[in-house]
C-alpha cells in the first residue's frame, strides 16, 4: 500500500554516533518502501550554515538521503528550532525539497496540516521572541557573514544556555498552547490530520473545534524514543524502532 513516513527531532550530531546509525539504516531500509519521507524539523542537533558541507560535516546522512531520493521516495524538510539555517545548498545536496512551516497538504484524499511545532509553544514568552528574531532575513544573512567556526562556537553558547534556561521551566510552558493549536487548526480549514514534533512527546490527541474533529499526532525524538508516523490511505499509524 502506497504510503508516506513522518519523523521529526532525530537531532543527529557527532557526539551521538549511534542516532546518526540508526537514522541512516532507516533511509536505506524502512524508507525505501516508502512514496515520501518528511522531516519535520531538527533533522540536526544544529546547523552553521550550508559551507559546512564542504567541509565533509554529516556527509553520511547527506549521501544516504540523496541515495534514497533517487530511488523514487520524494524526500521533503521543513526547518526546526535547532536547524533553521539549513538552506538551498543542503537541498541540493541531498535532493529534497524545504516545505515552509506551516504546510497544508492533500494525501490519500485527506488533508495534513504538517509543522515543526516550535511556533505553538506560545506560553514561552521569551522563547517566542528569540524566534522572531533570528527567523528574520537580515539576522540569518549577518550570522551567515561570519566565519564558520565563530558560528559554531555562538551556537554552542546559546545551546549551553538554552539548557539552563529550560531547567527552570515548567513542562506546560515549554508545550503547545490548546488556543494556538486551535486557531491554526481553524486557520486551515479543520483539515482532519495534524502532525508536528518539537516537544518530544509522542502521542494522539483529538481535537473538537467547532463541530470538527482533528487527529494531531506528535513525533517523537530519536535519541529517546526513536520512532516515526506512517500515513496511508487507512490513516495514521505509529511506529517505533
Amino acid at each position: 500500500m502506497s504510503h508516506s513516513l513522518f519523523v521529526s527531532d532525530v537531532h543527529l550530531c557527532e557526539s551521538r554516533p549511534k542516532i546518526t546509525q540508526a537514522f541512516v539504516q532507516f533511509l536505506k531500509t524502512t524508507a525505501t518502501h516508502a512514496q515520501a519521507l518528511y522531516i519535520l524539523g531538527d533533522l540536526f542537533e544544529y546547523w552553521a550554515g550550508d559551507d559546512a558541507i564542504a567541509l565533509g560535516k554529516q556527509h553520511e546522512v547527506i549521501d544516504a538521503v540523496k541515495q534514497l531520493s533517487s530511488k523514487n521516495v520524494s524526500v521533503y524538510l521543513m526547518h526546526g528550532n535547532r536547524d533553521f539555517l539549513l538552506g538551498e545548498g543542503f537541498a541540493k545536496a541531498t535532493d529534497m525539497t524545504i516545505l515552509p512551516d506551516p504546510s497544508l497538504l492533500t494525501l490519500y484524499g485527506k488533508l495534513v496540516l504538517l509543522s515543526h511545532g516550535d511556533a505553538l509553544c506560545t506560553d514561552d514568552i521569551a522563547y517566542q521572541k528569540f524566534r522572531q528574531e533570528v527567523r528574520t532575513d537580515d539576522w540569518k544573512a549577518g550570522f551567515l557573514n561570519q566565519p564558520l567556526n565563530k558560528r559554531i562556537a555562538t551556537i554552542e553558547h546559546l545551546r549551553e544556555r538554552s539548557e539552563q534556561e529550560k531547567s527552570a521551566k515548567s513542562m506546560q510552558i515549554m508545550d503547545v498552547n490548546q488556543n494556538a493549536v486551535e486557531a491554526l487548526l481553524t486557520q486551515f480549514g479543520f483539515p482532519p490530520i495534524f502532525i508536528h514534533g518539537h516537544t518530544h512527546r509522542p502521542n494522539k490527541h483529538l481535537h473538537s473545534v467547532q463541530q470538527h474533529t482533528c487527529e494531531r499526532w506528535v513525533l517523537g525524538d530519536w535519541y529517546e524514543q526513536g520512532s516515526y508516523l506512517k500515513l496511508d490511505s487507512s490513516g495514521c499509524h505509529a511506529q517505533a524502532l
